[in-house]
């Protein structure tokens, strides 16, 4: 059965078929139960890049345009490492990076992360931040 975004909304209700772990245990092998006996680790409460471009499509479909721009972001950083998160996260703080410190961000993002739209989210930033004074010398 094909993905309709208008009407598969909330996926773990309504198409649990569609929703893994980063390890592809089904969503109802996902229970208390199974990570008490070490069945489940923590990865695998993670969310994958198809569980979020699905729920970026169901956004899309209820004209969330943001949200779905943010979700489709979030499907490109799920397999970044938390320390490169934290990293990205720090060098977007206002006063933290220069505009050439960005755009190198800019750049690991679409070449070692395959993450072009937040690439260009970073390269946005770095514009606003210009035009705000808000770059680091």
């Amino acid at each position: 059965m094909a993905f309709d975004p208008a009407s598969d909304y909330p996926l773990g209700t309504r198409r649990p078929d569609l929703v893994t772990t980063p390890a592809g245990t089904p969503l109802s092998e996902v229970t208390l139960e199974a990570l008490r006996a070490g069945r489940l680790s923590a990865d695998d409460l993670r969310a994958t890049p198809e569980t979020l471009r699905r729920q970026a499509e169901v956004a899309a479909a209820a004209g969330r345009t943001q949200l779905a721009e943010n979700l489709r972001r979030a499907a490109e950083l799920a397999g970044v490492p938390a320390e490169t998160i934290l990293e990205l996260y720090t060098a977007l703080r206002p006063h933290r990076s220069s505009e050439n410190e960005l755009e190198r961000w800019a750049a690991r993002l679409e070449g070692e992360h395959a993450a072009p739209l937040t690439a260009a989210f970073v390269r946005e930033a770095a514009t606003a931040y210009g035009a705000r004074l808000l770059l680091a010398p």
